[in-house]
């Protein structure tokens, strides 16, 4: 079978992503259409090597006949549409905050909870979980079911193309003033990012976390386990694609370290280059394009009981977003609609 596929958001970073990746992959749709806010009606998109797709406006788009919408507008607006188009009998796979910790609405990472995916049917809406929980998750997975977790601290150290097009922009802006002694003036974030990292990701809550820190823990909850206890700090940092994360386990019973990096190699999405010498770990530029997520210095923490450490890259664009929607949309296809 092949499907008629939205693609609303199309212009931004992620949704030219989401067209590039279901190219890429070759996903069986019959029809693929951009769609974006008013302003950016008319311009053209790539759709692979070799097709431009003309961008339609989202407040006027009749979604009736389409079969699946790959959602990346900004949580407000999926707030209005997204409804509107499961209500016209399209699946929509959103990847804004919107809907994800509603409880009528699965949120899911394929290679951790695909079984979630049949519970679409009761709003005909699957939430794509945050960048940071995704490849977080995926590599918590295997160590998971092989031991039970307790707690997970994480560091994050976020690119600036989590938060949108603008911010990219607004790294290149300030790191080339820099060079010329122009002062660098602060407007999608809340400090100077150019030679910088800022701890605070999103707006501030009573408990003093960040929205970005609490959807961390939330999420993985809902995904993995909601018995994992887990605290996360996530911090801005200047580069362009791609998120990195020190994570720290405990675990219920005694891990051993070699049995945990067999878990996480034979893990459906995870990559393992742990090597205990000079460039024998991944950097976020090295992830940038690519659709594993990356772990890196496994290591035993002794500072707890059942204590290990590490390392995990991916590109927030890809896995954390465009990628992880379209096998969303994939599983979808292959097990409840084909």
């Amino acid at each position: 079978m092949s499907y008629k596929v939205a693609v609303v958001g199309a212009t931004g970073a992620v949704g030219r992503e989401i067209l590039t990746t279901l190219a890429e992959r070759e996903f069986p749709a019959r029809d693929v259409v951009a769609i974006a806010s008013e302003r950016s009606a008319g311009v053209s998109v790539s759709f692979g090597e070799d097709d431009e797709l003309k961008v339609q406006d989202l407040a006027g788009y009749d979604f009736r006949g389409t079969d699946i919408v790959l959602s990346s507008p900004g949580a407000k607006v999926s707030a209005e549409h997204a409804p509107r188009a499961a209500a016209a009998g399209a699946v929509v796979i959103d990847n804004t905050s919107q809907f994800r910790m509603d409880p009528e609405v699965p949120l899911v990472v394929p290679e951790v909870n695909p079984e979630a995916i049949a519970g679409y049917t009761k709003r005909h809406i699957i939430a794509n979980p945050n960048c940071s929980t995704i490849q977080m998750v995926v590599a918590l997975k295997p160590l998971h079911d092989l031991v039970r977790l307790r707690r997970v601290v994480v560091s994050t150290y976020q690119s600036v193309s989590g938060a949108g097009k603008d911010a990219m922009d607004e790294l290149f802006n300030q790191t080339r003033g820099i060079f010329v002694n122009e002062l660098a003036r602060p407007d999608r974030f809340t400090k100077q990012i150019a030679f910088n990292v800022i701890p605070h990701i999103d707006v501030f809550m009573e408990d003093g976390a960040t929205r970005e820190e609490w959807k961390m823990v939330v999420e993985t909850k809902k995904i993995l386990d909601p018995a994992i206890k887990l605290h996360a700090t996530c911090v801005r940092v200047p580069v362009f694609i791609g998120h990195a994360e020190a994570v720290n386990m405990e675990f219920e019973d005694p891990i051993d370290e070699e049995d945990a990096r067999d878990a996480l190699r034979g893990q459906a999405g995870v990559t393992v280059i742990d090597h205990r010498l000079d460039e024998g770990y991944v950097t976020p530029a090295e992830a940038a394009g690519e659709d594993a997520v990356f772990v890196s210095r496994l290591r035993t923490d002794p500072t707890v009981e059942n204590g290990l450490a590490m390392w995990v890259v991916s590109d927030n664009l890809r896995k954390g977003a465009a990628l992880n929607a379209v096998q969303i949309a994939e599983r979808l296809v292959e097990d409840h609609l084909g």
